[in-house]
């Protein structure tokens, strides 16, 4: 992204302070070379996908309009199916047992009913809420938007290809940092080449034939574009295969998802929410509270003094450790019958969350149903659980309840996603997008136009080696936060130590 290839001094014959600008220089242009070298091509891929993933909604739309959409009813006030009609022919088209509903989001949509085959496999099954009737199926999260975002992450191909992901956002803020250092203006001149000023600093000089062009687009585009990529970089890695799980774990684990209070004393189901429903990233791995089939039950979220109060009397709680109440045991007596789905609905639609929320079921005795709702206003961000016998709200969980960080990171992913600023924040991603991809070509073009004939290319070392040392010194760093990164940059070190021995041969 920088002026990764800008002559610095020859410096051989420099001694002492004259030569740490020259060496430092050297240092981490040689840094930021192998990093762009790793990482450029995954980089345009995460770029190319996630500008296309902007726009999953409409794709979709688009591409599955027979699945998605339903005629709007001619008659005014025409009552919909039952909710039960509609998990009733969703079983019929695929036998199974039911993980999800999802009811029309709008006039003109259609509802989607999850279910779960008796070999294990996931099945969406689209059905018109007018008159249940069966429109088709697909693989659950099957549309074409979903599978531009497995893309993107690379979950189509396994948790070690996922973890490239991580490798590449931890490198793309480095080659930032780095590439800020390169471009920064140090007074150089180069005769002959006019305006020596602004060239590559704000100004691209040269032709397309020329070196110097190549070089200043990609130091001019990285200063445009470097700080989009730091902040999609950033807010990319709470999904990433290994930091972002244990982010998330330690996140969830410290009041950063629940405020301190609100799952004190409430018996638990022991499942994570994250197997049952679609959720933002801080709730990912909290449990579900359980069912008691009792009224009232005194860990309602919708008395916060009362909750505050249980978190006072536990001192867990006060030192950011949750206490989880174990699953409360079986009582002798009659079996208690869970609620069918049409009780459920009303009384999810009497809590009035925002359109498109979904609906998961109990998984046993202690099990909770829990509708859901991840939409694009963060402030309708919406988890409920409610037990499975009396209807009774357990947990009732908005973004205004999040901690402050946990607030931070919902916001960060939400513009990450194209969702905060509506049409504004789409056009924003597809124009960083389209920047990275330049910035990477041209990028790859400079350093293609500068190697030697059957060469690679590397930059030359610095003449002060401790200059080399501080910079991956600095690095490190980073490799220590992101544990990924520092593998790889383990295995860079290792491959510029085999460079220079076999330069010191040559």
């Amino acid at each position: 992204m920088a002026r990764a290839l800008t002559s610095a001094p020859d410096g051989l014959a420099e001694q002492g302070t004259a030569l740490t600008r020259s060496s430092l220089y050297r240092a981490v242009w040689r840094w930021h070379f192998y990093a762009g070298l790793l990482v450029l091509p995954l980089l345009i891929w995460l770029a190319v996908t996630g500008a296309l993933y902007v726009y999953h909604d409409a794709i979709d739309q688009r591409v599955h309009a027979d699945l998605l959409t339903v005629p709007v009813s001619a008659l005014p006030g025409a009552e919909p199916a039952p909710h039960s009609a509609v998990l009733a022919a969703a079983l019929a088209a695929q036998p199974g047992a039911w993980f999800k509903y999802t009811p029309a989001a709008a006039p003109g949509r259609s509802a989607e009913v999850g279910v779960r085959t008796a070999d294990g496999a996931k099945v969406a099954v689209y059905i018109n809420p007018a008159n249940a009737q069966v429109l088709g199926t697909l693989s659950d999260r099957g549309t074409l938007g979903w599978t531009i975002r497995k893309l993107h992450s690379l979950k189509y191909f396994g948790p070690v290809q996922r973890g490239f992901i991580e490798v590449a956002a931890g490198w793309a803020i480095l080659l930032v940092l780095t590439g800020l250092y390169l471009w920064w203006p140090r007074g150089r001149g180069e005769a002959g080449n006019g305006n020596t000023a602004k060239g590559g600093v704000v100004s691209v000089r040269g032709t397309p034939r020329q070196r110097v062009y190549w070089r200043d687009l990609h130091a001019v585009t990285g200063l445009v574009v470097g700080v989009g990529l730091l902040f999609l970089a950033i807010t990319g890695m709470p999904w990433s295969v290994l930091w972002g799980a244990k982010a998330n774990e330690w996140a969830n684990g410290h009041n950063f998802g629940y405020p301190a209070g609100v799952r004190v004393q409430l018996p638990m189901s022991g499942q994570p929410l994250a197997d049952a429903a679609h959720l933002p990233w801080t709730l990912q791995q909290t449990q579900q509270p359980g069912s008691t089939g009792k009224e009232g039950h005194e860990g309602h979220a919708g008395h916060p003094a009362h909750a505050q109060a249980k978190a006072a009397d536990n001192p867990h709680a006060l030192h950011g450790e949750v206490a989880v109440a174990q699953p409360a045991p079986a009582t002798s007596g009659p079996a208690r019958t869970a609620l069918d789905i049409d009780a459920v609905m009303a009384q999810v639609q009497r809590l009035q969350l925002a359109p498109g929320y979904t609906v998961n079921p109990p998984q046993g005795a202690q099990g909770v149903f829990t509708a859901s709702v991840y939409p694009h206003d963060l402030a309708r961000q919406r988890v409920v659980h409610l037990d499975q016998f009396t209807g009774q709200p357990l947990l009732d969980m908005s973004y205004a309840d999040y901690g402050p960080l946990g607030r931070w990171l919902e916001w960060g992913i939400n513009i990450h996603l194209g969702q905060e600023w509506g049409v504004a924040n789409q056009l924003l991603l597809v124009a960083v997008c389209a920047g990275i991809v330049l910035l990477c070509v041209s990028g790859a073009v400079m350093w293609f136009k500068r190697r030697p004939a059957g060469g690679v290319g590397v930059p030359p070392l610095p003449a002060q080696r401790r200059a080399l040392v501080g910079v991956v010194v600095v690095l490190a760093v980073g490799g220590v936060v992101f544990p990924l990164v520092g593998v790889s940059m383990v295995v860079l070190a290792a491959v510029d130590a085999c460079v220079v021995n076999w330069g010191r041969r040559v």
